[in-house]
């Protein structure tokens, strides 16, 4: 792996090292939520959600869409939960 690919790679992992990120990632599995959805289901305020989602998608893991007066989100690439999945068997088990 080259430095650039080195250095994209690990913006990538620190972006996904908060417990809200990885909830919103979790939420999103089940598919594309809205801002006020993900507000909802994570109990956190629309402002706090939204610096998570901006922090995600910056890092090119979430695309959003807008309709109407809303924005919805889901994973750019499926294979995020694998990797999820992946670190939940590595470091969450033991």
């Amino acid at each position: 792996m080259n430095a650039q690919a080195s250095d994209k790679v690990c913006r990538r992992l620190k972006a996904l090292g908060h417990p809200i990120r990885l909830g919103i990632l979790n939420v999103l599995r089940s598919g594309e939520k809205s801002v006020y959805q993900l507000e909802a289901l994570m109990g956190t305020t629309q402002s706090n959600i939204s610096q998570h989602l901006g922090q995600l998608r910056d890092k090119d893991i979430l695309v959003s869409r807008k309709q109407s007066n809303q924005v919805f989100y889901s994973v750019r690439d499926p294979k995020t939960f694998d990797l999820l999945d992946l670190l939940q068997v590595l470091y969450a088990a033991s």
